[in-house]
C-alpha cells in the first residue's frame, strides 16, 4: 500500500471509530427516551425491546448514522421497527366529510399541565397511537407520518384529531367560556 493510501486508510478508520463513539454516546444519553418511544408505539415491553435492540444493532454496525444525525436516525429506526412489529392500520376508511381540525386545536396540543397520562396514550388503538406519538410527541410532519404508515395525509389528520379527542376526553376537561376546567380523573 502506498504512503498516501496508507494515510487515507488510517484517516477513514479514525473517522469510523469516531462515528461509532458518537453512536454509543447518543444511545447512552438517549437510551430512556428511545426505549420510551419504542414502548409508546408498541404498547408491549417485549416488542419494544426487540425494536429497540434492532435499532441499536443497526446503528452500531455503522449504517448511515452520520454524527450530527445519529439521534434522529436512531429514532427513525425505532419507528420503522415498531411499524414492522405492530403493523398499524386505520380501522375504517376515511370519510371526506369528517372534520379535520379539532376545535381549540392549537390550545389543546398539550393539556393543562403539559402532558397526557401514559395509560391514556396506551389505550389508543394501534394506528391512533402511532399517529399521535409520531405527529404530536415526536413532531413528524403529516407527510412523513403518511409515508411511514403507508396511508394518506387525510387519514393522518383525521386519526390525529380522533386520538386527541379521546385523550382530551380521558382528562375530563370542560370548556366554559373558553376557560378550561379539570374534573378529576377516571
Amino acid at each position: 500500500m502506498s504512503e498516501p493510501a496508507h494515510i487515507q486508510f488510517h484517516e477513514q478508520q479514525a473517522n469510523l471509530n469516531a462515528r461509532g463513539e458518537d453512536v454509543r454516546r447518543t444511545f447512552s444519553e438517549d437510551l430512556n427516551s428511545l426505549y420510551q418511544l419504542s414502548f409508546l408505539l408498541t404498547r408491549d415491553h417485549e416488542k419494544a425491546e426487540r425494536c429497540f435492540v434492532v435499532g441499536i444493532e443497526h446503528l452500531v454496525r455503522g449504517n448511515r448514522a452520520f454524527n450530527q444525525w445519529a439521534h434522529a436516525w436512531s429514532k427513525r429506526i425505532v419507528v420503522e421497527n415498531a411499524i414492522r412489529e405492530v403493523k398499524p392500520r386505520p380501522r375504517v376508511a376515511h370519510s371526506y366529510a369528517s372534520a379535520i381540525v379539532l376545535p381549540y386545536g392549537a390550545q389543546l396540543s398539550t393539556p393543562p399541565g403539559g402532558h397526557f397520562e401514559l395509560e391514556a396514550i396506551l389505550a389508543l388503538e394501534d394506528f391512533e397511537r402511532f399517529v399521535f406519538v409520531m405527529s404530536v410527541l415526536d413532531h413528524y410532519s403529516e407527510q412523513d407520518c403518511a409515508l411511514f404508515l403507508d396511508c394518506s395525509v387525510l387519514e393522518i389528520l383525521e386519526t390525529r384529531t380522533r386520538a386527541l379527542e379521546k385523550l382530551i376526553d380521558s382528562l375530563h376537561i370542560t370548556f366554559v367560556d373558553n376557560e378550561v376546567f379539570m374534573q378529576g380523573t377516571k
